[in-house]
């Protein structure tokens, strides 16, 4: 079979789930026996999200060869299973830097270098490349229909499906049809106008994804159908949801995947997709519940925080427990109101971050953790800081600190690196001036200590993980934290850098340079997270008897 290519568009507003509709058909195609890949076109001028604020933009996945990308990419990789790659993430920005620098090599032998074709041929390329040789390859590309900087995407699809033809391209969009209140009925004419849009830059869309907040009769979807010039039986409603992960079983029961393989002309059969029933099932009916309190500060977008509440929830999956989260503002907690902040809390959670804004508020809950036995889980900065509350309150060191927030601190427990091993053996050197892509990215083994906790949850001393951090625990004081109990009992391969602390004081206090939630999935919850929850679920027993 020819492989076939899926092209994602959105129209009338962004954020209506273009990402999970794209990951929900590639979770069907699996179950129709096909391998998939997931790419996203960004229309942003941005080379990547890296150096965006996560205000801005959401979290910024990283993916196993080092690509800081978009969140849609964490996404694709919990649904599908499949490892995104640096290749499977572009931007405006990054077309446009392998434009000029083709250009000032003289690749384009004194041609006017123009949008059309030498852009559209490189996006052209872009969504071509395939290493693996799938069946099916699905790209996203963000935004909405109508918006200026996306053109050169759009007419790069355009152009596509003239040079491989419609028996290997399929062309579906995201709209929305808004419920109007004081009409009483559901709206379809924002979604005659994104079609219309589409069809005036060439696209005539074959299949449509419409969202509501309730069902659409076949009245309202054969009208789409009339105005759009597309089959009624193309008109897929989709519907909210209780989970996300309910998605690919909604959209097969409106014969999304039927309508797919109809128009590649491939034979269908009930898919199998038990796996994601049970895990609705799990979700929907769980038997025990915890209450966790994460301390951060980009609390009030929840996309900053993807990857980890989704591998929170996973860890409640695999302990048939509903995880629900309480989110503390870093910047206003302090050792007055951390009492009231924590009532009924079952575990305490400090994720990643940047920067000295929300530190002390972080330490304190760290500390309140650690006082109480309250199962605690810093990931990134939160393991640093785990790191300097025990310097300060149990070695005594009152002015230790990160060189991030203090450059004359006398106890430096975490630091800026300079360098670091890859794992091909050779040197990877810190570019400080540069804020893009420099910093420790992506996977790295690591080793852990057999007589540990985190051995017990992995039950492996050879990990793999993903990292992205500039600054890391001074190797220096391990054994002064060993003295109080504290153990560094995961390192570098080379025995430089700690990656895993645990304060065995408590039943469940630990710490990782990484970031586990990067690699948990519905199907397989990280181990980290799965414990954790676990271990909030006794908490929880024994704290209420």
């Amino acid at each position: 079979m020819a492989k076939k290519f899926i092209f994602i568009t959105g129209g009338v507003v962004s954020s209506l789930g273009k990402g999970l509709a794209s990951s929900s058909l590639a979770v069907l195609l699996q179950a129709h026996g096909y391998s998939v890949r997931l790419r996203k076109l960004d229309p942003y001028l941005n080379i990547d999200p890296g150096t965006m604020s996560p205000y801005e933009h959401g979290e910024v996945f990283v993916t196993e060869d080092g690509a800081e990308t978009d969140l849609d990419l964490g996404h694709y990789e919990r649904f599908t299973g499949v490892n995104a790659r640096k290749g499977d993430n572009v931007t405006t920005g990054k077309i446009y830097s392998n434009l000029l620098e083709k250009e000032r090599r003289g690749d384009y032998l004194g041609k006017t270098v123009q949008v059309i074709p030498h852009v559209t041929d490189l996006i052209k390329e872009f969504i071509l490349e395939d290493p693996d040789d799938v069946d099916f390859m699905l790209c996203e590309i963000g935004g909405t229909v109508g918006d200026i900087e996306a053109l050169p995407f759009f007419e790069a699809i355009r152009q596509l499906r003239y040079q491989i033809g419609e028996e290997n391209t399929l062309y579906m969009h995201l709209t929305l049809v808004p419920y109007v209140a004081a009409a009483r009925e559901l709206k379809t004419k924002p979604t005659q106008h994104s079609v219309k849009e589409l069809r005036a830059i060439g696209i005539q869309p074959n299949i449509l994804l419409c969202r509501a907040d309730r069902d659409i009769n076949i009245s309202e979807r054969e009208k789409i159908a009339l105005f759009c010039n597309i089959e009624v039986e193309s008109v897929i409603p989709a519907l909210d949801v209780s989970t996300i992960y309910q998605a690919p079983i909604s959209y097969h029961e409106y014969g999304l995947d039927k309508q797919v393989l109809k128009h590649f002309k491939i034979k269908y059969k009930v898919p199998d997709l038990r796996t994601w029933e049970e895990i609705v099932e799990k979700i929907n009916s769980p038997k025990h519940q915890v209450r966790i309190a994460i301390v951060g500060k980009y609390n009030r977008l929840k996309d900053a925080y993807k990857s980890l509440i989704e591998a929170l929830n996973h860890g409640g999956i695999a302990n048939n427990t509903k995880v629900t989260l309480r989110w503390i503002n870093a910047r206003s907690l302090n050792e007055d109101n951390i009492e009231d902040k924590m009532v009924d809390i079952d575990g305490i959670l400090v994720p990643g971050g940047f920067g000295k804004d929300g530190v002390q508020g972080k330490i304190v809950a760290i500390k309140y953790a650690r006082e109480n036995n309250i199962p605690y889980l810093g990931i990134c900065l939160g393991m640093q800081l785990s790191v300097i509350e025990a310097a300060r309150n149990l070695l005594g060191f009152e002015d230790a600190n990160s060189t991030e927030f203090n450059q004359n601190t006398d106890h430096p427990v975490v630091g800026l690196m300079t360098e670091w091993q890859l794992n091909d053996g050779s040197k990877n050197f810190v570019d400080s001036k540069n804020m893009g892509g420099t910093m420790r990215l992506g996977s790295y083994d690591c080793v852990i200590e057999t007589k540990s906790l985190a051995y017990k949850i992995y039950k492996s001393n050879a990990i793999k993980e993903r990292h992205r951090h500039r600054y890391e625990v001074n190797g220096a004081y391990i054994q002064a934290f060993k003295k109080h109990k504290i153990i560094f009992s995961g390192m570098s391969p080379d025995n430089k850098l700690p990656e895993i602390v645990e304060n065995r004081n408590n039943d469940f206090f630990i710490g990782v340079q990484f970031h586990p939630e990067l690699k948990s999935k519905p199907t397989f919850p990280h181990p980290l997270f799965a414990s954790y929850i676990e271990a909030a679920k006794k908490y929880n027993k024994k704290k209420n008897g």
